[in-house]
Parts: C-alpha cells; structure tokens; sequence
C-alpha cells in the first residue's frame, strides 16, 4: 500500500483525465475513419465550413437550368414563349427526336421514355424540367410527380448537398385553367393525338371544379378528336401543303359533328400552332362544309382557338413567383441550348420550321 501526499492525489487524478481523452479521441478517430470510408463509397461531398459563421455554408453552390423536354419539335413553341416571357434564366431544350411521335405509343413505353428524359435533365443540372408534351403531360407527368421525384430528389441529396431541388411541371393544368373564362357557351372542343384523347386528362381536368366564384357551378361538355396525322404532317414539313388542309377539314368537321355547339377548341399538342393559319382559315371561311353532315346550323367564325405556349409561359412565371426557392436557385445567364436523340443537323433544320432562326443541337443518347 502506498501512500499519497496531495501531489501524488492530483498526478493521478491527471492520468485518469488523460486516459479518458485518450479514449474520446480514439472512438473520434474511429468514427472520422467511417465518416470517410462512408463518403466516398456513397460520393457525398461533405460542405466546407466557413470559420467566419456560425453555421455550415456550402461554397460554390450550383446554379441550376430549366429544362424543356418534348418528344419531337413542338415543345419549340412552349420555349419560344417561355425565353420571350422569362429570356433572364438558362434553357436547356431536349427533343427525343429519334423515338418520335409518342402519341402512338402505349402508356408503359411513354412513361419511361419520359422519365429517361426527365433524369438526364436533372443531370445536366436542370431544377426545373417543362414537359413541353401533351402525351408526356397526359401519360407520365403524375407518375414522375407522386412516385419517382421523391426518390430522386432523396437520392439526389445524399449523393451531393449542393444539388438543386427538382420538380417536373406539364401543360396541360395551365392550358385547362384558361378554359373557363373564354368559353362562353360552355362547350368545349379538344384537339390532340391519340394518346392524349385516351387518356382523358383534359376531360378529367375541366370537370374539376374551379375555384373562380364566378364560374360556380357552370359545368363544361367537353368534345375531344383524336388528329393522327397532324404531327407527322407538321414534322415532314408539310403543314402548308394540300394534304395538311384536307387533314385540318377532316378532324375539324368530325369534331364539329359532335358538338355543334362548341365556341372554343384547344390545340392539345405543341405541334398545332404550326397548322393554326390553316384551322382559323377553315372555320372563317366554312371550307368543304356541307351543311347536311351537321344535325343544327354552325358559327364557326365565332369559335376560338386556344395555343398552349403563352399560357404555359405565364404559368410558369406565376409559379416561379409563388416558389422562390426554385428561382433563387436558377442562373441567369439568357443562354440556351439545344440536344436531340436525333441527327444534330437534322434538327437544326426543322427546328427552323418552329423558331424561325437557325440554331445549333447536339446529339445525345438516352439509352
């Protein structure tokens, strides 16, 4: 037995401290050495730490894109307004060119065409994607929304705290919005490709009620007609020839023949603007209308026509308004670019037919 005087006491109430730091700073190194294995097997980037605050700050945060994605070349209309309403922010256009038309395809094919689409665009740094696609819109939008941006903004996260939050928005709920108050007969007629027509959406939409106090209890007819054959006419140049014509008067009568009432038709595509000349010619002037195929007489030259792309556009500014944490995140460059699963020059080329200026694409694959 030894004993202690009250130096001997404090030198070893030193060494049980100090053996009790010993071991904190063991299970610290432990836990940093997991920390980094950890990391780098999941590629997180861990933020810097600024010594002058008092809480973490990200440097170099990424600004992000929007991104405007259609299957073919309609979505240049929806850009083109969009630049003109917002030309401030950075564009990225993608057309799925080479797997065009989608309104031909089955719910399954549309939905993960889309949803490669949309990935690839959040990858190149896109927080914003427009699916400038009313097949898109009508088949994948509420997918993607409810069951698949959950995880990859989860996902998204975990492998990188700088990225930008993502959400996907269509054009249908802003086309559909503006229905209300131009109808005045409350008779609506819908244009579009097969795939949309099947799927309802727009009837589905314009049956919900609106919250405008003034269209209470106002209740729509709402008429669509499947137009196979506009698209392919459009993107094959030929939206001013013969065969465009006779196509406009064969989908607008069939339409017209169910619905002698409807004042307002909708261009449920983003192609359509292209063949609007020849629609608003065909009702004014009643071209190859024969009266006996209609049960009551009909006004065509009172009807009006509905195009997508300023409605989305101010859609979309309204939207970014309401959500400042996407605009504060998107750069303002005024820049766009352009990419295609098809040839580069080959869309270059039609893509004339929309934008009425040349423009330069690069190809891309998304399988």
């Amino acid at each position: 037995m030894f004993l202690f005087n009250n130096k001997g006491v404090l030198l070893v109430q030193f060494c049980n401290k100090l053996q009790f730091s010993v071991q904190r700073y063991n299970i610290f190194l432990i836990y940093a050495r997991f920390l980094t294995v950890f990391c780098k097997k999941y590629a997180i980037i861990v933020p810097k730490i600024c010594k002058y605050e008092k809480k973490a700050v990200p440097l170099h945060s990424k600004m992000a894109k929007i991104g405007i994605f259609d299957s073919g070349y309609g979505g240049l209309t929806i850009l083109r307004e969009i630049r003109r309403v917002l030309p401030e922010y950075d564009y990225l256009y993608l057309g799925d060119n080479a797997r065009a038309p989608y309104g031909t395809h089955s719910f399954d094919v549309i939905y993960r065409y889309t949803l490669q689409a949309v990935k690839y665009l959040f990858e190149q740094d896109c927080a914003l994607v427009i699916l400038a696609c009313n097949t898109a819109s009508a088949k994948a939008l509420r997918t993607i929304q409810q069951r698949d941006l959950p995880e990859i903004n989860l996902k998204s996260q975990i492998s990188n705290l700088k990225s930008p939050k993502h959400n996907v928005l269509g054009v249908i709920r802003p086309t559909v919005e503006a229905v209300p108050e131009i109808t005045k007969t409350g008779h609506v007629g819908i244009l579009a490709t097969p795939a949309t027509v099947s799927s309802e959406s727009y009837v589905l939409e314009l049956k919900k009620p609106n919250p405008d106090p003034s269209l209470k209890g106002r209740e729509l007819v709402v008429t669509q007609q499947a137009c196979p054959m506009w698209v392919p006419l459009i993107e094959a140049g030929e939206h001013h020839s013969d065969g465009a014509k006779f196509f406009v008067g064969k989908y607008l009568r069939e339409i017209l023949s169910k619905d002698p009432q409807i004042d307002t038709l909708v261009l449920g595509c983003t192609h359509y603007p292209l063949l609007k000349e020849k629609i608003e010619g065909w009702l004014r002037y009643h071209e190859e209308i024969e009266e006996s195929e209609f049960p009551e007489a009909i006004h065509t030259e009172h009807i009006q026509i509905i195009s997508q792309g300023t409605l989305v556009a101010e859609s979309l500014k309204d939207y970014l308004r309401r959500h400042p944490e996407y605009r504060e995140q998107l750069s303002l460059g005024g820049t766009c670019a352009y990419q295609t699963t098809e040839n580069a020059d080959r869309f270059a080329q039609s893509a004339s037919l929309f934008l009425d200026s040349r423009v330069q694409a690069e190809h891309i694959d998304l399988e």
